[in-house]
């Protein structure tokens, strides 16, 4: 059996060897007629930032900061998706409604209180992503008065979120500011601060 393989050479590894990473690299510069695909996070070479749905929400917000995102995926221990929170979520009127609710303080406030469930998560398909433009992308998120999409393929094991939309992420590539709260821009607004 091993005569039909061969051994590989074999080095000692160099001084400078690091662990290498997944990476998710976005073109710096992108407009509204680039492939929508330039502006998604990929989850299939990035990997998602989870969270626990019984960590406190004030601890979930420091992983947000630790990571340099705004959102993240709840997930049970066996790993399966339980939904998602955002910055919006926490920093919103969803932990003092339930904090006026339930008569606990927000230190007790955890992230399954205010996080959005997996049946109320709206999603894009990944063939339409694959085929519309950043444009497209922003008005989507403009309407439905999001910060973030995310994505679903459809995989031989069932549906998988294939990656997530930020409008801050959008922004910062388009070199414009897009609203925070809403992404309330209009097209006409999206063309005067490109053309200038």
């Amino acid at each position: 059996m091993t005569r039909n393989f061969k051994m590989l050479p074999v080095i000692m590894a160099p001084a400078d060897t690091s662990l290498m990473r997944p990476t998710d690299t976005f073109p710096d510069n992108v407009s509204v007629q680039h492939p929508a695909i330039d502006v998604m996070t990929d989850l299939s070479r990035k990997a998602a930032v989870t969270v626990d749905p019984d960590l406190p929400i004030d601890k979930a917000e420091e992983r947000m900061r630790n990571r340099g995102v705004r959102l993240l995926f709840v997930h049970s221990e066996p790993g399966d998706l339980l939904g998602l929170i955002t910055l919006n979520d926490i920093e919103g009127m969803h932990p003092m409604r339930f904090q006026q609710q339930m008569g606990v303080s927000r230190k007790e406030v955890l992230v399954r209180d205010v996080m959005m469930p997996r049946d109320k998560l709206e999603a894009l398909c990944m063939p339409d992503v694959a085929e519309a433009r950043v444009g497209d992308i922003i008005e989507t998120l403009r309407r439905t008065g999001r910060q973030h999409a995310i994505v679903i393929e459809l995989t031989p094991s069932g549906p998988a979120i294939r990656g997530i939309f930020s409008a801050s992420r959008i922004g910062r590539q388009l070199g414009i500011s897009l609203n925070p709260s809403g992404v309330a821009w209009t097209f006409a607004e999206l063309e005067s601060a490109l053309t200038h």
